[in-house]
């Protein structure tokens, strides 16, 4: 049991090292020995665990979909209207954006590498597809306004907010991701919201 404990321990920390080094230098520029010294394990263990780099990158995204999966059920909960649990769930995405390496990591390798790993958009997409056809349905979008076509504003909005920050670190940075996304969706939800919502 010791032994098995030692090993998730190594996993996660070979994980949480590839976000942190993914973060910092994107897929091309982390190498597996950058990683394997990031988690303070030799390459011996890291190719126990990650037969490549690509599987690593899947791992974290894994994670990444799995914190997102859990934020986005309990920021949808319970909300007045299906638009505002909208609001709220792209507060706590870009909430995680700002405070979660691995979660920016996988937001990260979704643009870089699609070829690798499945987006982590997968884990709230859902969810927000959801929301936006009852917001349709409760009349709450302008007419005209599409749900999918919202959805896809939506995930440029979100990979704007995490980008932002990396292509211009010398201008405003909205206090990051969440304060971005704080000033920005009013101006997003003054476009489709119907005048009654």
């Amino acid at each position: 049991m010791a032994v098995q404990a030692r090993a998730e321990r190594t996993r996660e920390a070979l994980i949480r090292a590839a976000a942190d080094v993914v973060d910092d230098k994107g897929y091309n520029g982390a190498t597996l020995v950058a990683i394997s010294r990031s988690a303070q394990v030799s390459m011996g263990a890291l190719t126990f665990h990650f037969a490549s780099k690509s599987e690593l990158a899947e791992a974290v995204v894994e994670r990444a979909a799995s914190v997102a999966g859990k934020q986005t059920v309990s920021a949808a909960a319970g909300q007045a209207s299906p638009l505002r649990a909208v609001g709220v769930l792209l507060q706590a995405l870009a909430r995680l954006l700002d405070e979660d390496v691995v979660v920016r990591a996988a937001s990260l390798l979704a643009r870089e590498r699609p070829d690798i790993v499945p987006a982590w958009h997968s884990s709230w997409m859902p969810t927000l597809s959801q929301l936006l056809e009852e917001a349709e349905a409760a009349g709450e979008l302008r007419h005209g306004v599409r749900p999918p076509a919202v959805a896809g504003l939506v995930t440029y909005l979100l990979t704007a907010v995490e980008v932002h920050p990396r292509t211009a670190p010398g201008q405003e940075r909205f206090r990051g991701a969440a304060g971005a996304m704080s000033r920005l969706w009013p101006f997003v939800c003054h476009g489709i919201a119907a005048a009654a919502a």
